[in-house]
């Protein structure tokens, strides 16, 4: 297969980041060749050695400008969008990166007359929801449709690997406070799914090369509240910690004051994620638009994320298994 695809370029915007360095390396596999679209190319090195000599080349371009963007996309079989962020900060807001930036890459991609175009968006945007960060992602999503005729829409739920957001982030707070916080009581229910499988859904999908406008969910094999995820962290860390329920109007406010920060821990629009499930829906169940559908058998949290927590315990990798939560 390698020798196959070696003619084929894919462009991923944004492929430098947590989700596009493991959608390098499952495309790189099958012997693509890669153009990594990213505002810093100089700090895109880490791609690189994730393919043979000259398969993988980091390139500078930035959604808010589209004419970087159409140069990334020239010449290219399929473009990828994984742009996204998760807090309005400076230049960088839902508006332009998730709006604007969909419409200005989907455009690239029908210009440059590439086969596919996948966007990256998430569970939930086709639900009511009070969410600034969903909203615009419901918006992208309608633009990217609308400016590349049959345009792959990915939905994942919570995503986790060694570099996540999600387990990491609440295992380095048990390092350092005896409580973590249950936003709303922590029901809020997840699927969460492996970065790995993620990227093999994407790989799977370049690999068919049809643009069949479908919109695919990609959720874990078992679902997890809020709660669980945490109880989780602490007994993989072997910590013993306070889970402390804040009401939802408590954690709006607070999330309101921390929103203020450059790199805030929590934003009134995270606390709204917390207010419904994050869940892969039944209907794309039943369709084959899953992981599933895709032929991947999905990682479970269990299989995956103590090869990475394992290093938030007291003595890291030489905590014996059965040690007792301190």
């Amino acid at each position: 297969m390698g020798a196959q695809n070696s003619d084929k370029l894919i462009t991923i915007i944004g492929g430098s980041g947590f989700i596009g360095r493991h959608v390098v390396r499952a495309l790189a596999r099958r012997g693509y060749r890669i153009r990594v679209a990213c505002r810093r190319p100089d700090l895109a090195g880490h791609v690189v050695p994730l393919g043979v000599p000259g398969q993988i080349v980091p390139i500078q371009a930035n959604v808010r400008y589209p004419a970087s963007i159409a140069a990334a996309c020239d010449g290219a079989f399929a473009v990828i969008n994984l742009t996204a962020v998760f807090h309005n900060s400076g230049a960088q807001t839902f508006e332009s990166v998730h709006e604007f930036g969909a419409s200005a890459i989907a455009k690239a991609a029908k210009t440059a007359r590439a086969q596919m175009f996948i966007h990256m968006s998430g569970l939930g945007t086709d639900k009511p929801t009070t969410s600034v960060y969903v909203k615009s992602r419901a918006i992208g999503e309608a633009n990217a449709s609308a400016n590349f005729p049959n345009a792959i829409i990915i939905r994942p739920s919570v995503v986790f690997g060694p570099e996540d957001n999600l387990f990491n982030k609440f295992a380095l707070m048990a390092r350092f406070s005896p409580i973590l916080p249950l936003i709303g009581g922590g029901e809020a229910k997840f699927q969460p799914v492996f970065v790995g499988d993620v990227a093999e859904a994407l790989a799977t999908l370049v690999d068919r090369g049809v643009a069949d406008g479908k919109t695919y969910e990609l959720g874990g094999p078992e679902t997890m509240s809020f709660k669980q995820i945490l109880k989780f962290i602490l007994e993989t860390t072997q910590r013993k910690r306070v889970l402390l329920p804040i009401p939802f109007g408590v954690a709006s406010i607070l999330g309101a004051v921390a929103g203020l920060l450059p790199n805030p821990a929590l934003t009134m629009d995270q606390v709204e994620l917390l207010k419904s499930d994050n869940l892969v829906d039944a209907k794309a169940e039943k369709e084959g638009r899953t992981l599933n559908g895709l032929g991947i058998v999905a990682r479970t949290v269990e299989a995956i994320v103590p090869s990475y927590l394992y290093r938030f315990r007291k003595a890291g990798q030489f905590s014996l298994p059965n040690t007792k939560p301190e």
